[in-house]
């Protein structure tokens, strides 16, 4: 009896050990840090309306140059709890303005802040991990020039076990992954590849697109197999659309149809955009034209998901 015991008070330790060791925060390796150069804010402005930084980190209802005020105070409700945005505007004290391009790309890329600890999902970086370094560089060159703001945002009210961060580097291990999340284009043999591509990179990194329109499994990581095809609304109400090529549904609008979507709110049916969808599109609307002709040409060429599997 006392030698199985000693056996299973091995195994624990053994098991706790291990835990540790896979939950410890990770970061970019020398060689993609060393790769790492402060870009170009110009183009740093189109990737932070590409990123939708404003929708979160910016007051509710912000306008104008108000939206490059990055106080942060965004309340998420959630059934993990309530997150709530920081302050990444450019103040040192209170904001990110002391931050090196390695802590941003970190925290952008792998969920780590310069402090060393396991940053929650809330933060979209399982989306951005997708990003190149170039862009990072342009973002980060642009966040330097907003305004600062002084005051920290709340903290997060998370209940135990999710209050406890080093739990989300298991977390990671599990749902962090950069690689592409389709392919190639599905069903769609005339779509320009370069389009399509660039349309992937920016719906499924700097866009997050799915981090709203793809349904989470119980441990809140997204269920890839039901990419885009729609998912409770994060907050409990309501439900965020499938935006896939399905028959009847939003597989009816054409490529030119989506386009002229996100850049005049506008339906095929001279419908307007609504909800939170309406801090999306005029996002959009900033970008080059290029650009939402390339998520038009991505989401006509991805699979569709049968609704019934939502």
């Amino acid at each position: 009896m006392k030698k199985a015991i000693i056996v299973l008070i091995l195994f624990g330790v053994i098991a706790a050990g291990a835990g540790w060791v896979l939950s410890a925060p990770t970061r970019m390796s020398d060689t993609q840090a060393s790769a790492l150069k402060s870009g170009d804010p110009e183009k740093g402005e189109l990737v932070f309306w590409a990123g939708g930084c404003a929708s979160c980190h910016a007051a509710k209802g912000a306008e104008g140059d108000a939206l490059l005020e990055l106080g942060g105070g965004l309340r998420l409700e959630t059934p993990f709890g309530t997150f709530v945005a920081p302050n990444i505007s450019a103040s040192e004290a209170d904001g990110i303005g002391a931050w090196s391009l390695i802590d941003f790309a970190n925290a952008m890329t792998h969920g780590t802040s310069p402090d060393g600890q396991n940053l929650y999902p809330s933060f979209p970086y399982t989306s951005y991990a997708r990003m190149s370094g170039e862009d990072l560089g342009d973002l980060y060159a642009f966040l330097k020039t907003v305004p600062a703001v002084s005051g920290k945002a709340a903290d997060h009210e998370l209940g135990f076990p999710f209050n406890i961060r080093r739990g989300l580097g298991l977390w990671k291990r599990m749902f962090l992954d950069p690689d592409p999340v389709v392919a190639s284009p599905v069903g769609a043999p005339e779509v320009d590849p370069a389009l399509w591509a660039r349309g992937r990179y920016l719906v499924e990194g700097p866009g997050h697109c799915g981090e709203c329109h793809t349904p989470r499994d119980f441990a809140g990581g997204l269920i890839l197999g039901s990419w885009l095809g729609g998912a409770p609304a994060p907050t409990g109400e309501g439900r965020i659309p499938d935006i896939t090529p399905v028959e009847g549904g939003f597989g009816s609008w054409s490529a030119a149809d989506i386009a002229y979507y996100l850049e005049s709110g506008f339906t095929p049916d001279y419908d307007s955009v609504g909800g939170e969808m309406v801090h999306v599109q005029e996002n959009m609307a900033r970008l080059p034209a290029s650009d939402r002709e390339a998520i038009a040409a991505y989401l006509k060429a991805i699979p569709a998901v049968d609704p019934a599997n939502n």
